[in-house]
């Protein structure tokens, strides 16, 4: 009984405290009143959408829609705004209730991203659970002034001999790649990324409404050659909503900026920003923006503009870090001039032209030399290609011309039909198969070799074999000739001397097979 009235005494006591505590939450408790902008859809549209009465919103601000359905204010009209969908609109009708978030669009950022293929928001779509990244970030972004940029003079090496000793890309560089449908601009993009797999480069490729199989095809081969790790991957399929196809470069820079912030090297791949400006072209005529040449809006330029005015070379003070882009456009019939192609060659630091002729005639990758030309220059190669390169460059260029000249059978003294067998050489070898990547002491040892004749001997069929021995000849000897081109000092006359005698070594077996060959025959 003692123990009964014992518990009923700490019960009521306990009870006690707990109303106390209870009246005094209560007595500090005071009600916060807070106000929230509700607009009206009046119309649905595919991609877009009308409301009335969100009167105080801002440009480029989200408006939330039921079912948690996303939008950016894009028209600021007096009567109503016109509202680009990040969602599809099937859950949207007229009179569904629109509300103001008072925030702009925003994605995750980090090192978690790698490795990882996401939508424009930053959404898995590789079905390995979600993504936990601690920092997001806008967007759009204003691009580093004039005085946060420093020169470029870094190289980013390619592995691909005609871009890296004829049309060389620095860390920061924004070079263009262009060309008609099907002749190979992705793989030049691709090749570029798989080179960075042993540098300390961090890559973003970003797919604009490509076919599906043919984005598959790039992640495997990103994972093939073990460079996924160091790589995200952004997909706007064609099946997404316009809304989503227009923010997916901007929201790929902006992942690709956290790292160029963090005083590291990235590389960004639009693929292709073609049918990036067709879907912006696509939402501004759903929302009645007035059209210009081509029917594109009058602001075409810009979006493009402010985008890859992200990409540079940070100074020292502000982190020293670099992105380079390297956006892809499709040309239509060989029309580098169209308004596209245009707007994006006179924003970038130059173009690689890939040639539908070439590519027929199997010259693979089909680099129009004649067309294609890199802003900076020599400032973003290795200092022993700048003795080589030159040369390289105008006998090529001597060889079109005279090629083009001997077509109509004119009798060719002894000097010029040299130009022409040394220049059928140089052709060959910047002929280059899909992945065979080369180191840049690869290159100097084959554009050496080429460039003082030692090739012009070798019949044309046989260029590729001679390559390759003299590759070997820097991959398994010269050690210090190797060492000194990938520290960036000037190669000697010594050192090119030591790479003349090795490769005319390692040729002479196969010019000895051709000739017995010859001699059987």
């Amino acid at each position: 009984m003692a123990n009964t009235n014992r518990n009923t005494e700490e019960l009521q006591t306990a009870l006690g405290d707990t109303l106390k505590t209870l009246d005094r939450i209560l007595q500090e408790h005071r009600v916060k009143l807070k106000s929230q902008e509700v607009g009206t859809v009046s119309y649905v549209g595919k991609g877009i959408v009308h409301v009335k009465g969100l009167s105080t919103v801002k440009y480029d601000e989200l408006i939330r829609f039921p079912g948690n359905k996303m939008g950016i204010a894009f028209n600021l009209d007096p009567e109503e705004i016109g509202i680009v969908l990040l969602d599809k609109s099937e859950a949207i009708q007229a009179r569904s209730e629109a509300y103001r978030t008072g925030r702009v669009l925003d994605v995750p950022v980090g090192e978690e991203l790698l490795g990882r293929v996401i939508d424009s928001l930053g959404r898995p779509l590789d079905e390995r659970g979600p993504i936990h990244t601690s920092e997001r970030k806008p967007v759009e972004r204003e691009a580093p002034g004039v005085l946060e940029r420093d020169p470029v003079s870094i190289p980013l090496q390619t592995g691909i001999l005609a871009i890296d000793a004829l049309i060389p890309i620095g860390r920061g560089q924004r070079e263009l790649i262009l060309g008609d449908r099907q002749t190979g601009k992705t793989s030049i993009a691709v090749d570029a990324i798989i080179n960075q797999r042993d540098k300390n480069v961090f890559c973003v490729y970003c797919a604009i409404a490509q076919r599906s199989a043919g984005v598959a095809k790039v992640i495997d081969d990103l994972e093939k050659y073990r460079v996924m790790e160091k790589c995200i991957v952004v997909v706007a399929s064609g099946e997404d909503p316009p809304g989503l196809r227009f923010i997916a470069p901007y929201a790929a820079t902006t992942m690709a900026e956290y790292f160029m912030g963090q005083g590291k090297d990235a590389l960004i791949v639009y693929d292709d920003l073609t049918r990036h400006a067709r879907a912006y072209r696509e939402l501004s005529l759903l929302l009645r923006r007035p059209p210009a040449r081509e029917a594109y809006p009058g602001d075409i330029f810009y979006i493009h503009s402010r985008m890859l005015e992200r990409s540079t070379h940070l100074r020292k003070e502000y982190g020293g870090g670099s992105l380079t882009a390297l956006p892809i456009i499709e040309t239509e019939a060989q029309n580098i001039s169209a308004y596209i192609p245009t707007n994006l060659i006179s924003i970038t630091d130059g173009q690689i032209y890939l040639s539908p002729g070439l590519f027929q005639r199997g010259a693979l990758p089909p680099i129009d030399i004649g067309k294609s030309v890199s802003r900076v220059g020599g400032k973003a190669q290795l200092p022993a290609y700048h003795r080589v390169a030159g040369n390289l460059r105008l006998s090529y260029s001597q060889f079109e011309e005279l090629e083009s000249f001997a077509r109509f059978g004119t009798r060719l003294d002894e000097k010029t039909r040299r130009t022409l067998e040394r220049g059928r050489r140089i052709r060959e070898v910047l002929k280059q198969s899909k992945y065979d990547l080369m180191s840049a002491p690869e290159q100097m040892v084959v554009l050496i070799s080429v460039t003082e004749g030692l090739f012009d001997t070798v019949p044309a069929h046989k260029v590729d074999d001679a390559e390759k021995a003299v590759r070997k000849v820097i991959r398994e000897g010269l050690s210090v000739v190797r060492q000194r081109i990938l520290e960036g000092e000037k190669l000697n006359d010594d050192d090119r001397n030591a790479i003349l005698q090795a490769a005319e070594k390692a040729i002479q077996p196969l010019l000895k097979r051709e000739e017995e060959s010859e001699q059987k025959e």
